[in-house]
């Protein structure tokens, strides 16, 4: 049997131009800008001025991440083709990969297998120029803040209390402590400065949660940078950065229009992380296709603890939008790590260390259904070595939880391998057993916000604000921004703000180190543990295995 990686399957693809897929979503041609024959940009005009309803949105979230791997991206896609084969007028929206795990540890981030998006190559690099224009807003305003200091700091910023960071799409620990201004008073002010990688800018997070141009303005000028010496806050607004910076973004925040290789209409819109961000794809880009499709599958970054917590407490807090149905991917893989076999021995049965992790995903379906009291189904990514017996297992403890349990293999088959897992979906959404409830209330202290996610969301047993942070929230407090949502930058890789505890660790203490304001995007970051806003590259990064030829055919990507 010949093996193919993805790169080489979205290659053989044969896509459709981009006009029968905008016609298969029900996009007017005036609504359609083409970047080529299989890319679009969708003019937000379509949003106004369509009189379709909204159809019903699905939210893909999974189990604590491992290096075995979960496949949510996978599943997401080959679940909205599976939902056109059984007769459903699927959409799915995703966000746009970044270029820092593309050459970091992951490689391409465009589904897997036989559910993916193409044109993969153009989706993982530079797509329609989205992320570079944030990256340029957000640079913009950097060298308006320094610039204003150099012609004469009218606003009295203190070049201490700067807190607005420059940014790359790219992971470059050099990047994150660095002093500018050197070389005399003609190249600026000397300063400690740093980077952020792009999509943990909060430029990308106001793109995401913006829902118009002039809701994107309102929330760019929002954007608090620095301080002046008298403790009052500095926004972007005051610098006078406001237009620049949405004319800087007035193309990239129309939605992309792509594929998937059976051609489900594909939007693929912003792409914040979900461990340092908010982890959920453009609110624009999620109305659009609601609006052209009568089933959308989405999905939010990382585990439930943190892309899914985000997707419902921030974005659907803000937007009203609300998940008909949710599903949880897992693999046995996975859940055997989470249970401390070792990654080499995951292709044999062994139904003890599955016992010992399956508490990972119960406690990840227990938060959907008991705190956040939405309908869901855990999907079992299913690999060949899996076998009757553990599934058997996995089966009845969901059932236990009184959730369904469904195996896909959308990765080898396509849409065919999801047909029942569609089927559950559209089952869990026409019961109409939606009543979403929300981790925290909004006019509760800042605190106590953290402290239920802390219990409630993760389990821990205690909030430890340490001194900085708590100087920090009463800062914020004071200033008026108590009642905001919280977004947690936490590893993605445990529950707990420590990587190493792996399953469903209990008595443990999550330690708030950092409290950041981001008043353009609508909520506050509390950074936990040894998070890091600019990641690095690893060891053995995916650029050392990527290459192009003459023709200009791209391997080694994933």
């Amino acid at each position: 049997m010949e093996y193919l990686t993805d790169i080489e399957i979205a290659q053989r693809c044969r896509m459709q131009p981009i006009t029968e897929i905008a016609a298969r979503a029900h996009v007017d041609e005036k609504y359609l800008e083409q970047y080529g024959r299989y890319k679009a940009k969708i003019d937000p005009a379509l949003l106004r001025e369509s009189d379709r309803p909204d159809g019903k949105l699905i939210l893909v979230t999974a189990i604590t991440p491992t290096p075995a791997g979960e496949g949510k991206t996978t599943t997401t896609i080959g679940l909205a083709d599976a939902l056109r084969r059984i007769g459903k007028d699927a959409t799915v929206a995703l966000r746009e990969p970044s270029l820092g795990p593309v050459f970091g540890v992951k490689g391409g981030a465009a589904g897997g297998g036989w559910a993916q998006v193409v044109p993969m190559e153009d989706i993982n690099l530079h797509f329609t120029g989205d992320f570079h224009a944030i990256g340029a807003a957000n640079n913009l305003l950097a060298a308006l803040i320094d610039n204003h200091i150099q012609q004469g700091n009218a606003l009295g910023i203190d070049p201490r209390r700067i807190s607005w960071k420059r940014c790359l799409d790219m992971n470059d620990r050099q990047l994150r402590f660095v002093v500018d201004g050197l070389g005399g008073k003609a190249n600026g002010s000397p300063r400690e400065d740093g980077f952020d990688i792009t999509v943990a800018s909060e430029i990308m997070a106001v793109f995401c949660l913006s829902s118009s141009i002039s809701d994107l303005k309102e929330r760019l000028g929002r954007i608090v940078v620095a301080y002046t010496y008298e403790d009052k806050p500095v926004t972007a607004a005051d610098l006078k950065a406001v237009g620049a910076m949405a004319a800087l973004l007035k193309d990239a925040i129309k939605p992309n229009l792509v594929q998937t290789l059976e051609g489900t209409p594909a939007f693929v819109h912003g792409g914040p992380f979900a461990n340092i961000a908010h982890g959920c794809n453009s609110v624009m880009a999620t109305r659009m296709a609601l609006k052209m499709g009568d089933y959308t599958v989405t999905e939010a970054g990382f585990g439930a603890d943190l892309g899914a917590e985000k997707f419902l407490d921030i974005k659907c807090r803000a937007t009203g939008l609300r998940p008909n149905a949710v599903v949880i991917v897992a693999t046995v893989r996975a859940l055997k790590m989470h249970g401390g076999l070792d990654k080499k021995n995951l292709g044999t049965e062994d139904l003890a260390a599955l016992e010992r992790g399956v508490p990972n995903l119960l406690r990840h379906v227990d938060n959907v259904k008991n705190v956040f009291h939405l309908p869901c189904v855990v999907a079992v990514n299913r690999f060949p070595t899996d076998t009757d017996a553990e599934i058997d297992f996995l089966v009845e403890k969901c059932r236990a939880l009184g959730v369904n349990c469904v195996c896909s293999t959308v990765w080898a088959e396509g849409g065919a391998g999801g047909v029942a897992l569609a089927e559950e979906v559209v089952r869990l959404c026409e019961e109409g057993a939606n009543d979403l409830h929300f981790a925290y209330e909004l006019d509760d202290s800042i605190e106590n916000k953290l402290r239920a996610i802390v219990t409630r969301i993760y389990r821990g047993s205690e909030l430890n604000i340490l001194p900085a942070a708590k100087k920090q929230i009463d800062q914020l407090t004071a200033q008026g921004y108590a009642g905001l949502p919280i977004c947690m930058a936490k590893t993605q890789y445990s529950f707990s703000d420590d990587p190493g505890k792996l399953g469903a660790p209990e008595n443990f203490t999550v330690s708030v180190k950092n409290v950041r304001l981001s008043a353009g995007a609508g909520f506050i970051v509390a950074l936990t543990g040894d998070i890091m806003t600019m990641p690095g590259l690893p060891k053995s990064p995916a650029a050392e295995r990527i290459d192009v030829d003459d023709t200009g055919k791209i391997t080694g990507l994933f």
